[in-house]
């Protein structure tokens, strides 16, 4: 039921994008010393929500798409700072807060209009 409310699938869906962000960045920091490694990242929440709306909606799974994080390799061809991954984590936790926080509003709003 609540699926079908556009408020409660951008919330899941931003929170979905926020967990796969944070996959991505602890696989960075897990190959920090892999040599020749690239540093990646995820695709923009609004470019995945577009993508996700050309594809038919929520039903189809969020089409999360990884993309080299452009970083300046080191010697050895490693591109991941450490510094630049502790940020990008800060800021999918962030933005998955502020989904929940999104999600909890929603639910609040909609109880009180039915009287629960």
């Amino acid at each position: 039921m609540f699926d079908r409310l556009e408020i409660f699938a951008l919330a899941s869906a931003r929170a979905q994008h926020a967990a796969a962000r944070q996959a991505v960045v602890a696989q960075n920091i897990a190959n920090a010393d892999t040599p020749g490694y690239r540093a990646r990242d995820i695709s923009s929440f609004d470019e995945t929500w577009r993508e996700m709306q050309m594809g038919g909606g929520p039903r189809d799974g969020l089409p999360v798409r990884t993309i080299d994080a452009n970083g300046t390799a080191s010697p050895n061809g490693n591109s991941v700072s450490l510094e630049l991954e502790m940020l990008r984590g800060i800021e999918a936790q962030r933005a998955h807060s502020r989904a929940l926080q999104v999600y909890g509003s929603a639910m609040s709003i909609l109880r009180t209009s039915i009287g629960r």
